[in-house]
């Protein structure tokens, strides 16, 4: 879970400024918390307080991005989740946004099946992105962490996203020049994972996703949550990444991995 606040701290300053290749400084002034950090740990923070089968999972999924979008409300929300995180019944809307899968990354790693990351990312998602396209975002991240944190290989994994998510028949070289802004996963999360899958390490991932420009955070975030249960995240990107985040988020964060990590 850590992968994803890392890629988002470090692709926070490109959101809207795009670099267009991988040499570049990780961490800078400019690089803050966003969105994506925030409902990623309000997701771990859900998963921790639900019962052991997790049947209060989505309705604790409501009240702590509710509860977290209160204490960071200039976090950097799109529109519609904006109005639905200060909404006194909240429903979903049919959204297909990339903020499905930028903080589902948690429930791959809690879960202890296949078959329980997909339905721990059903229940987290389905509250506000119950589009076909957010709740395949969502999941095929959340496989992919599994996947990746129980030692899958790479070309395991990879056979299994193309075969029941997306076909990923590109490269990033391939695309680099004309991709641009996109705030769907259809258009996000392919992306993210060749970033990961084309990568040799944790920090080659992420400036794999940043190089293609488009929403940074983002597709660093989902990227940055696969790369860690693959590669996990190096000492010194740790020691840095967190001196983005605040103490109590800090303490969320371990207290995840205390219990999730292996």
């Amino acid at each position: 879970m850590l992968g994803a606040i890392v890629g988002d701290i470090i692709g926070s300053r490109f959101e809207f400024d795009n670099i267009k290749k991988k040499e570049f400084e990780l961490f800078s002034y400019d690089c803050f918390v966003t969105d994506d950090s925030i409902m990623t740990l309000a997701i771990a923070t859900a998963l921790l307080e639900s019962k052991e089968d997790y049947s209060d999972l989505s309705q604790n999924a409501v009240k702590y991005m509710q509860l977290f979008g209160s204490y960071y409300p200039y976090a950097g929300y799109g529109g519609f989740f904006a109005q639905w995180l200060t909404s006194d019944n909240p429903q979903p809307y049919g959204s297909y946004g990339n903020g499905a899968a930028m903080r589902v990354s948690g429930c791959g790693f809690a879960a202890t099946t296949l078959e329980e990351a997909k339905a721990l990312s059903l229940a987290v998602t389905e509250v506000t992105h119950n589009h076909k396209e957010g709740l395949k975002g969502a999941e095929a991240t959340a496989v992919a962490v599994f996947l990746a944190k129980t030692g899958v290989k790479k070309t395991e994994i990879f056979d299994y996203i193309t075969q029941n998510y997306y076909p990923l028949d590109f490269t990033l070289d391939e695309i680099r020049e004309t991709y641009q802004f996109n705030e769907t996963c259809q258009e996000t999360v392919p992306q993210a994972l060749v970033a990961f899958f084309e990568a040799d390490g944790f920090e080659d991932a992420i400036r794999n996703a940043i190089s293609i420009g488009g929403d940074s955070d983002t597709l660093g975030a989902i990227t940055g949550a696969i790369a860690e249960a693959y590669y996990q995240v190096p000492d010194k990107i740790r020691e840095e990444a967190l001196t983005f985040l605040e103490p109590q988020l800090i303490e969320i964060l371990e207290e995840f991995e205390a219990r999730f990590r292996d």
